[in-house]
């Protein structure tokens, strides 16, 4: 597998991010955490609602930023940066399950790869529902 580091700046991750707020006021769902590293994401979300579909908020939050980063052109021979992986991994939190350790975990992730010492640091990261900055 090919990965290209292309979650590297803000300007690429408030995009993202944008996109993602959309899928999730589409869909109703809610980001428990969302953190782009450099060559992958990790999102986790919740349902607001009976009618939140959180199955198509995932695609379509895949479509939209996909398009856009096929948009996006590298050097001269101009060919699409990235491309999304055709599937996802997808996982259902019971309701035994701490999500605040599952949030943790992901948050962690820059900290196991050795990008941060301290996942405050990691600039690439947000939620809906929680203030990072509390915890």
């Amino acid at each position: 597998m090919d990965r290209k580091h292309v979650f590297t700046n803000d300007k690429i991750f408030y995009t993202m991010e944008k996109f993602l707020i959309k899928s999730l006021e589409k869909f109703d769902c809610s980001s428990l955490v969302h953190l782009f590293m450099p060559d992958h994401c990790h999102i986790t979300i919740e349902g607001c609602s009976e009618e939140a579909d959180l199955w198509n908020c995932i695609v379509d939050f895949k479509q939209r930023s996909g398009f856009w980063l096929a948009k996006q052109k590298c050097g001269h021979g101009l060919q699409p940066r990235i491309r999304w992986q055709k599937d996802f991994y997808d996982h259902i939190l019971r309701k035994d399950e701490d999500v605040e350790k599952h949030v943790m975990y992901i948050l962690n992730n820059p900290v196991r790869k050795g990008i941060v010492e301290d996942w405050r640091d990691y600039p690439y990261k947000g939620s809906t529902k929680f203030n990072f900055n509390e915890w």
